[in-house]
């Protein structure tokens, strides 16, 4: 693997967020997750103009890319909210979730932001997991009929307190 590289998101890089959304479900998820939830998670790619439109709602989006291109993406809503954080497939347990990560806990302490939390798919979990959160609670969803599950997790950026 080359070297990887995070930086924030510029003008150009929705096509490639959408499709590692899509691809991160249909095949990094699928160790966790039926077919039929993954379907119902991401039936097709989503737009590149819906990532075009995050980028620009007061959220901050990174990119992890190497020198072939964006190869994972996260992003830090300005109440302390991760909504996405995505390898592609290939990248899946190589670091780079969690060099990703890193960047975007180093911006919410740079913001004053007191509480990370997250609704984590099962293989994220693990990931948070690592980096300090704690499960709140597991959550029972249905998406487009059919029953899947996610976890409710935090994590207290202030020195010396956890999040209750």
């Amino acid at each position: 693997m080359s070297r990887v590289r995070v930086r924030r998101y510029k003008e150009g890089d929705a096509e490639s967020l959408a499709q590692i959304f899509f691809r991160s479900v249909h095949e990094g998820a699928r160790a966790d997750y039926t077919r039929e939830q993954v379907d119902a998670w991401a039936t097709e790619a989503p737009s590149p103009a819906l990532f075009e439109q995050r980028a620009r709602d007061g959220r901050s989006v990174f990119v992890a890319a190497d020198d072939d291109g964006v190869v994972a993406y996260g992003d830090l809503e300005p109440d302390g909210h991760i909504d996405h954080l995505y390898c592609a497939p290939e990248y899946i347990g190589s670091g780079v979730g969690s060099v990703l990560y890193d960047a975007v806990e180093a911006l919410a302490i740079r913001q004053g932001i007191a509480r990370l939390y997250v609704e984590a798919s099962e293989s994220a979990r693990r990931l948070f997991e690592r980096k300090g959160f704690t499960v709140r609670a597991r959550q029972e969803l249905c998406l487009r009929g059919i029953p899947m599950h996610n976890y409710l997790m935090d994590k207290s950026l202030q020195r010396g307190s956890t999040a209750d």
